[in-house]
């Protein structure tokens, strides 16, 4: 997660990472990212009433059930997921991917506090620098929403994963409709980016956030874009669809053609 407030931001509107702007959104949410690393993983605990855990821990169990000899965690961010999955899996040769330096330097440090083993590396998901099929298993939590180009993501998941592999997305769904969906909504726009500015001093951050997620592809959606791109797939909801973990298996030996994801 992310944020900005009106009350403590030397942050103008404009600074905001562009949701549906391809050329401008990466470096808006790169800069973004740095400006809030030292207390993204707070704000992650805070905003999410500590749910974010449990998340992870599901997603890992997925990502681990084949028993990878290699896995890749792309826009790694802290590295919390990262570190549970070489917790989980200390066989596992765990690689941790993120453009962000402030955010891999954390990464770094929590990793070498705990005498975990995992190579934290800088890297732009949409060009990953990795020869094709070098993963049995790729990850990717709360960060693939952030990605300028999400037909080109999953295209480059495909690529470096080997035939057969595991690609595990865990993000956060547009809100559903209803009574909870409205109650979520409620607090993803007006509540979360004021808390997250207090904590943050970064307003547009949390700003960015909500917008975001309603941008993002509803669950069905993804799934038809990873189908698109050459993985067979199925999804989950969390805690009543706060959150989702998408599957997909590496099918074939080439890419299909894929389908133009709309923002």
């Amino acid at each position: 997660m992310t944020p900005d407030s009106p009350l403590s931001s030397q942050h103008s509107r404009a600074e905001i990472p562009r949701v549906g702007d391809k050329q401008d959104k990466a470096e808006g949410v790169q800069r973004m990212f740095a400006d809030i690393a030292p207390r993204y993983d707070l704000l992650n605990r805070v905003l999410s009433f500590g749910i974010d855990k449990s998340w992870r821990r599901a997603a890992a169990a997925e990502a681990l059930l084949l028993k990878p000899a290699r896995l890749l965690d792309v826009a790694t961010g802290t590295g919390d997921f990262a570190i549970e999955l070489k917790r989980r899996s200390p066989t596992t040769r765990v690689t941790a991917s993120d453009f962000v330096p402030q955010m891999l330097a954390i990464g770094r440090k929590k990793a070498q506090a705990r005498q975990l083993d995992i190579m934290f590396e800088e890297g732009d998901a949409l060009k990953l620098p990795y020869p094709d099929a070098s993963f049995e298993a790729l990850t990717c939590a709360f960060g693939f929403r952030n990605f300028a180009d999400y037909e080109r993501g999953l295209a480059e998941f495909w690529r470096v994963l080997t035939p057969g592999g595991r690609l595990v997305i865990l993000e956060f769904p547009p809100p559903a409709g209803g009574v909870f969906g409205s109650l979520f909504r409620v607090y993803f726009r007006h509540i979360l980016p004021r808390i997250g500015a207090l904590v943050s001093g970064n307003a547009g951050a949390y700003t960015y956030l909500p917008e975001s997620v309603l941008a993002f592809p509803d669950p069905a959606r993804l799934a038809r874009l990873m189908q698109a791109t050459g993985f067979r797939t199925r999804y989950r909801l969390l805690s009543a669809g706060i959150a989702a973990i998408h599957v997909g298996t590496k099918l074939g030996r080439t890419p299909l053609r894929s389908t133009q994801p709309g923002r």
